[in-house]
């Protein structure tokens, strides 16, 4: 058994944005490893390809050497077992996220015991920043560069031409 802390934070980042980016930083100082896992969520529809979120989180989290950044499709909980992470990292901006990632933690407990969900909320500045907010101006070429990181922004700025 591995004496690293290690915990999981799962998303679609689509795209990743300064909100994300807020919440990796702060459960880096809790954990020695954060794994981002970006998810493929085809049902979803993103409006990035995987490979393209892949890379978005890659380049923004270049400099912090405690994440790493990988791929996955099918359970959580199978890539936890994969990883010998037993810690989930989800956000919470408002009520309305509480309700879904209840759910969410309560499903993954029950497939695998001893996994444990952490919510964390994003600092006050980025609390209402969602990556649909920014998918819902991204088509109207609305200002969203003061929702992402400067690197994430450029890239989609590179995606979209």
């Amino acid at each position: 058994m591995s004496d690293i802390k290690r915990a999981i934070y799962p998303g679609t980042f689509d795209p990743v944005t300064n909100g994300h980016l807020d919440i990796m930083n702060r459960a880096s100082v809790m954990f020695d490893e954060i794994v981002v896992a970006v998810a493929q969520s085809a049902s979803k529809e993103p409006m990035f390809t995987h490979d393209q979120r892949i890379a978005m989180v890659e380049a923004v989290t270049k400099d912090s050497p405690k994440i790493r950044v990988v791929g996955f499709e099918g359970l959580l909980v199978d890539l936890s077992d994969k990883l010998n992470a037993n810690i989930i990292i989800r956000g919470l901006r408002a009520v309305s996220d509480f309700e879904y990632e209840i759910q969410m933690g309560y499903a993954n407990a029950s497939l695998k015991k001893e996994l444990e969900t952490i919510y964390l909320m994003p600092s006050l500045e980025h609390a209402f920043v969602s990556s649909s907010v920014v998918r819902s101006i991204l088509p109207f070429n609305g200002k969203v560069e003061h929702l992402l990181p400067p690197v994430a922004h450029k890239m989609i700025q590179a995606y979209r031409k």
